[in-house]
C-alpha cells in the first residue's frame, strides 16, 4: 500500500468545488480544507506507485482551478491506533 499526501493549492471561488472532485477519485481516500500557505490536503491510498503517479499527474490535473499540488508519500506510520486490533472484533488479543 502506498499512502501519499497531497498538499493543494486552488483558486479561492474553486476550493470547495475542487475538494468534492478530488473525492471523485480513485485512490482518494480524504480531502481536507486546511490553513496556511496550501488550501487543501488529499490523502491517497493505492496499492503502488504507478496508481500514484497516474491519480497524481493525470486525474488531478483535470480538475478545473488548482493551481499547485506537492506531493509526499509516506514511507512508515507511526501511530497510537492499532488497527489490527480495531478490526478483531471478539476475538482474544
Amino acid at each position: 500500500m502506498v499512502t501519499a499526501f497531497i498538499l493543494i493549492t486552488a483558486e479561492r471561488t474553486r476550493i470547495a468545488a475542487a475538494a468534492q472532485e478530488i473525492l471523485k477519485i480513485d485512490g482518494i481516500a480524504e480531502v481536507y480544507s486546511v490553513a496556511g500557505p496550501y488550501d487543501l490536503v488529499a490523502v491517497a491510498r493505492v496499492a503502488e506507485n504507478d496508481q500514484l503517479a497516474k491519480l497524481v499527474t493525470e486525474d488531478l490535473i483535470a480538475i478545473a482551478g488548482l493551481t499547485r499540488t506537492e506531493t509526499l508519500i509516506a514511507f512508515r506510520q507511526f501511530s497510537r491506533f492499532d488497527l489490527e486490533r480495531m478490526f478483531s472484533l471478539g476475538a482474544k488479543v
